[in-house]
């Protein structure tokens, strides 16, 4: 009986939560229930001793000091395959996006990805879900994270995936748009970081993170709204904005606050460029400016249909472009930076089946959407469920909106990120399966013709999930996301 109850184990841990299912059916059959009754030991210590030596293990695991340990996956690797495709050439894509003067080591889109060489998957077991992660000048990582006992923000090792210094930001917020944006590293290498009505910039430089100033904002933020987004402008003013619409600027050297009210509550990021700052809120899309004092002023505001899914995103050619959802579809909205006139709107999609919440991935000419319908939370997706399937490409052609292409990957939540370097799009992906195994899989999609270049498995089970966390790439080529549980790396292998 021993010997059937290992083999019953090991399949389960092979090939998941289908086997289990199948040994119930099988005691549906009398004869297999009358054998396996003739021949259970019902003696507890047995029992006794496996779950004192389960209680040990877990005890242990808990012991051990975060990121020393991977992420335990879940049954179910034999059933899913853990490389598609094959590796990539690197097209680069040519783009007008400058270097903005006041953010470290440029965006992740101007970082090189993986190609799909023979791919190594690593990961590191931090007890927490780490959505934002960045790369400073020096190739240390600094990480934005959150668990039931409040955000973080953690210093990690590139190398060994650790963390080496961890600073406390406070309790998590209960609004989950509170400070989902509101981190960014400037170009001294500081963490700039809001948590609530406070904004703090932190040193990341020999292996620690201290405090380097800190600004309150409750005497212009009143008690239950928070910081929604933070960003530097080109002349090095921050621009902030709160979840009912305060829109203001701080002046780090003074600390000087100026404030304007937009009154419409907002959700996503906030883009600049070299002459302006752009906000989106659940009516409208401005364009800022600041006065000699600070003082926000609107260069325009043009009328949203609905509240976009996704921040602006600014593109070549002197265009802008958000999400919103007209009669019951998502579409991809294009306008003028200037003045803020409609060049077009392009649905994707099906009618029903598409909506974002995840930002958009710019291509110069064009962004890239994912479709997040039927993603709610990280149950949405547990056993082999998946969220509605979906990736976009729209570019701006000539005054025109043009569906470049169109894949059916599945990126529950964690949208797109970008690599002009090697013109490949990431995505966190999602396979749907049978034989209930939550595979996920980093996927590479060719950024000119969409086709899925190469996917490989980076965990299964409900740790796995992102849940919202954004793919980063790091200056080496690898690509960076923080799951449910803690930390995973996907390079080339060397």
């Amino acid at each position: 009986m021993v010997w059937g109850v290992g083999a019953v184990l090991l399949a389960w841990l092979a090939w998941g939560p289908v086997v289990p299912l199948l040994a119930v059916a099988l005691l549906c059959v009398p004869r297999v229930r009358w054998w396996v009754v003739d021949r259970v030991d019902v003696r507890p210590r047995p029992a006794a001793a496996v779950g004192a030596a389960a209680l040990v293990v877990a005890l242990v695991a808990l012991a051990i000091p975060d990121g020393w340990l991977p992420i335990p996956p879940a049954p179910g690797a034999w059933a899913v395959p853990r490389y598609v495709g094959r590796p990539a050439d690197a097209r680069p894509i040519a783009t007008e996006a400058p270097q903005h003067p006041h953010r470290t080591t440029g965006a992740a889109a101007q970082r090189p990805g993986p190609l799909g060489l023979q791919p190594e998957v690593e990961t590191a077991w931090l007890h927490q879900r780490c959505g934002q992660i960045a790369p400073t000048s020096e190739g240390a990582l600094v990480a934005r994270c959150e668990d039931g006992d409040g955000s973080r923000l953690r210093l990690l090792d590139p190398d060994s995936m650790r963390p080496t210094a961890t600073y406390d930001l406070g309790p998590a917020s209960a609004d989950p748009a509170c400070s989902a944006d509101a981190f960014y590293l400037d170009d001294h290498d500081r963490a700039v970081v809001a948590e609530q009505r406070t904004v703090s910039a932190v040193d990341t430089g020999d292996a620690s993170l201290d405090l380097s100033g800190t600004w309150d904002l409750k005497p212009w933020i009143p008690y239950g709204d928070c910081v929604v987004a933070i960003a530097p402008d080109w002349s090095g003013l921050m621009w902030w904005v709160s979840a009912t619409g305060l829109l203001g600027t701080l002046e780090p050297g003074s600390g000087r606050v100026a404030v304007l009210d937009l009154a419409e509550p907002v959700r996503r990021g906030i883009a600049v460029d070299a002459r302006a700052t752009y906000v989106v809120s659940d009516e409208a899309l401005y364009r800022l400016t600041a006065g000699p004092d600070g003082t926000p002023r609107t260069e325009w505001r043009a009328e949203q249909a609905n509240a976009s899914g996704s921040a602006p995103v600014l593109l070549d050619g002197g265009a802008v472009a958000v999400t919103e959802e007209v009669d019951d579809r998502l579409g991809v909205t294009f306008l003028a930076r200037d003045t803020g006139a409609p060049i077009c709107r392009q649905p994707v999609f099906e009618e029903g089946d598409g909506s974002t919440r995840s930002d958009l991935a710019s291509l110069g000419s064009g962004v890239v959407v994912a479709n997040n319908h039927g993603y709610s939370s990280p149950r949405s997706t547990l056993l082999g469920f998946t969220s509605d399937p979906g990736i976009a490409r729209v570019d701006l052609v000539d005054g025109t909106c043009v569906v470049r292409w169109t894949s059916e990957a599945v990126s529950p939540s964690s949208g797109v990120t970008a690599s002009w370097p090697t013109g490949l799009v990431y995505a966190w992906t999602k396979r749907p399966s049978l034989a209930g195994v939550s595979a996920w899989y980093l996927t590479a999609l060719d950024a000119g013709s969409g086709r899925s270049m190469w996917s490989v498995r980076t965990g299964t089970g409900l740790a796995a999930g992102s849940d919202g966390s954004r793919v980063a790439l790091g200056p080496d080529g690898s690509a960076w996301l923080g799951t449910l549980a803690g930390l995973v790396r996907v390079r080339d292998r060397d």
